[in-house]
């Protein structure tokens, strides 16, 4: 396994991530839950990546921590839906906190962000003032938002963030123009999400959701050439190699994927006229093509 510094955060992180939106789901027995948490720690993946809106994902990792809290980097992301309180505001993001965790059963969170809040809720900054103020109880250890496009540059510009968490994968590129860039100047921490761009090579036709239908549009439009054994392996290098990322979020129910997708990740970097024929697909087909939330 390979571990990157997450910026100037002094946290290091596995180049792999675990997604635990999937563990939420309540299709799934709690037991089965466990022992797919496990078996990403036993692996080497330190970073564990959730959300209050994830179901019973927060709960089900709070299960497997009583004796590997140690073992891993809670990543989280909150800030909406307490109780009566207006999303955003101080007392519901204080409140997010103080849920998840106890749901995590834990004393303190690694990584918390903001969960796609809004640039006009950013400007009006309770929510970042309430994160500042769980760090300073000894709450949380960093703050970060996770978003995308001008609330995310708000957010970057605002200096008061020490990581984030955006779409980087070969049809979600808007952040590589500026963004990204700038974050790693000031010493940001970079986590990828999407990093497979919802697999949309493996649709026979158009899909349904918004995140999965913009990306087959891309997918249809870029037509970038590759042997569809081919694509996984390709995104997955693509990602996780983007200079500044730090690590890529995979979510997954299959611990093979994961397996599959490390031995992707040890080959390295594509070289360099691949990575500039997906550069340059992008840019001639990027009409109006913003980051997908």
């Amino acid at each position: 396994m390979e571990y990157r510094a997450l910026g100037n955060t002094g946290l290091v992180v596995s180049v792999l991530g675990f997604g635990a939106g999937h563990i939420g789901s309540p299709e799934m027995e709690d037991k089965t839950a466990g022992r797919l948490i496990n078996e990403v720690i036993d692996m080497g993946i330190n970073l564990i990546d959730t959300a209050r809106s994830y179901g019973e994902s927060e709960r089900r990792i709070g299960n497997c921590l009583l004796h590997r809290r140690q073992e891993i980097i809670i990543s989280t992301k909150l800030g909406y839906t307490f109780h009566d309180k207006p999303d955003w505001s101080f007392d519901a993001t204080m409140g997010t906190v103080e849920d998840a965790l106890k749901q995590l059963k834990t004393d303190y969170l690694d990584i918390v962000h903001l969960h796609s809040c809004d640039q006009w809720f950013l400007e009006l900054g309770e929510a970042t003032a309430a994160l500042e103020k769980a760090k300073e109880q000894g709450k949380l250890r960093g703050i970060a938002y996770s978003g995308e496009n001008e609330a995310l540059s708000y957010a970057i510009d605002s200096g008061r963030f020490g990581s984030i968490q955006c779409s980087v994968n070969i049809f979600d590129q808007y952040a590589l123009g500026e963004q990204i860039p700038k974050a790693i100047h000031m010493g940001m921490g970079i986590i990828a999400k999407r990093p497979l761009g919802n697999a949309v090579w493996n649709c026979p036709e158009r899909p349904e959701g918004h995140g999965h239908a913009a990306y087959w549009d891309r997918f249809q439009k870029m037509q970038v050439h590759l042997r569809p054994e081919d694509w996984n392996e390709c995104a997955v290098r693509y990602s996780a190699y983007t200079p500044g990322v730090a690590s890529i979020i995979a979510g997954t129910t299959s611990t093979e994927h994961l397996k599959k997708n490390l031995e992707i990740i040890g080959k390295g970097p594509l070289d360099k006229d691949a990575t500039a024929l997906i550069r340059e697909a992008f840019r001639i087909s990027a009409t109006n093509w913003t980051g997908i939330i």
